[in-house]
């Protein structure tokens, strides 16, 4: 997945809508999270094996709501001058620094 040609990819689509006004950080996170809401309102009630079984529909409306995340997630990190493939790449080694078992 290359994250600068999708960040690019949004930003038409921002541009061409006019919404660079709405995507400050502050809304870009907020709508970050109400998506997360929609992706927890999928498993709400159900069991646990249940939540690893999804049916067809459920899982691709799951699908949907991870991939409106991470294109907020995105946007989010362009504003604030961040890069998104290292600031993950910083994370995943700062867990295998504090959580390795050896």
């Amino acid at each position: 997945m290359n994250l600068e040609h999708l960040t690019e990819r949004l930003h038409r689509i921002r541009d061409t809508n006019d919404w660079k006004q709405f995507h400050s950080p502050k809304n870009l996170a907020m709508a970050a999270s109400v998506e997360m809401a929609e992706l927890v309102e999928i498993f709400q009630w159900l069991s646990e094996d249940q939540s690893r079984q999804l049916p067809a529909d459920k899982l691709a409306h799951a699908g949907q709501e991870v991939g409106d995340i991470v294109l907020y997630l995105l946007l989010l990190c362009s504003e604030l001058g961040l890069d998104m493939n290292e600031v993950v790449r910083a994370k995943l080694a700062d867990s295998e620094r504090r959580f390795a078992h050896e």
